[in-house]
């Protein structure tokens, strides 16, 4: 009978060896790693002329093969646009919804015709969805006129929840955040911020307006926190003031959104991480240059055992 041939095959293998435990083996997941890279000069001028071999990705000290490379990327941009309402926003309110307007305005005016904003407002216990994904700029005017300040600042848990909303969106993943500080009142903190952001390949660009130009009544740690989200993610944080510079940090910005490089490349060779962060660093050929682009993703390792007979 067929069960017992089968029966006799095992044992004829088990005759040859004992059982012994089979090597460990590692698996991670082979989805493509996206980044997001902005290049700029020592005077701090993008840079929109390099070649896929002016750039090294290594992922976990592991040097990886590029299968993408954009220059100055036409992917469309899906955008979490997050108004701080909190009580100490109030008086500057209306002047950052203005520029926000012009912002945006300058935004469908150009660029891919997919692109899209979500607007979030969030103060001390609240993240409110003012508008989904949209092109129409009427749609976020309105939304942004409606907007009112109250409590502190749950800066992280709208972080989070604005991340998250961006997660399943096709292209490129970016956060604009206009604030006036740090988080004073989350549930959630800054390292779980920072993972939704990762999680969900999102740049985090602050625009910190900061009525107090001396260090006594600031939140100077809160700040840090923004520029250390920022880069972490592969943006950068802008300072401006009330009026012409703040309308020039958008403008900045915008610029830099359409002067992104878009790397790709599917980990090889890659060392597991225990806790599935995977550090990564791009360099540069020119030395002359400096690059921004996210500090690392999660990837899904595991670590699996089995057993195999002994020849």
């Amino acid at each position: 009978m067929i069960w017992r041939r089968v029966l006799a095959a095992a044992m004829l293998a088990a005759s040859a060896g004992a059982l012994l435990p089979q090597e460990t083996v590692f698996r991670v997941d082979v989805r493509l790693v996206r980044l997001l890279t902005t290049v700029k000069n020592d005077s701090g001028q993008l840079v929109g002329n390099l070649q896929q071999g002016d750039f090294q990705v290594f992922d976990n000290g592991v040097r990886q093969d590029l299968a993408v490379f954009e220059h100055h990327t036409e992917q469309p941009l899906s955008i979490a646009l997050m108004i701080d309402t909190s009580a100490s926003t109030g008086i500057d309110l209306r002047y950052e919804t203005e520029s926000v307007n012009r912002f945006l305005r300058a935004l469908f005016r150009e660029g891919n015709p997919q692109d899209a904003v979500k607007l979030y407002s969030f103060n001390y216990d609240t993240t409110s969805l003012s508008s989904g994904f949209t092109r129409r700029v009427e749609v976020l005017e309105h939304a942004l006129k409606g907007l009112k300040c109250e409590g502190g600042t749950s800066l992280y848990d709208a972080l989070w929840f604005a991340a998250r909303s961006l997660d399943d969106r096709e292209g490129r993943h970016v956060v604009v955040v206009v604030t006036d500080g740090g988080d004073t009142t989350s549930s959630r903190n800054f390292h779980q911020a920072l993972e939704a952001a990762q999680m969900a390949d999102a740049v985090i660009y602050p625009v910190l307006v900061v009525p107090i130009t001396n260090d006594p009544g600031r939140n100077t740690g809160g700040e840090h926190a923004l520029t250390t989200l920022a880069k972490g993610t592969g943006g950068r944080v802008f300072e401006p003031t009330l009026g012409e510079a703040l309308d020039q940090a958008f403008a900045d910005l915008l610029r830099e959104l359409r002067a992104q490089y878009l790397l790709g490349y599917y980990p090889k060779g890659v060392p597991p991480s225990k806790d599935r962060f995977h550090r990564l660093e791009v360099k540069l050929r020119r030395p002359d240059l400096r690059v921004l682009a996210r500090s690392g993703y999660y990837g899904e390792a595991e670590r699996a055992t089995g057993w195999k007979l002994a020849r």
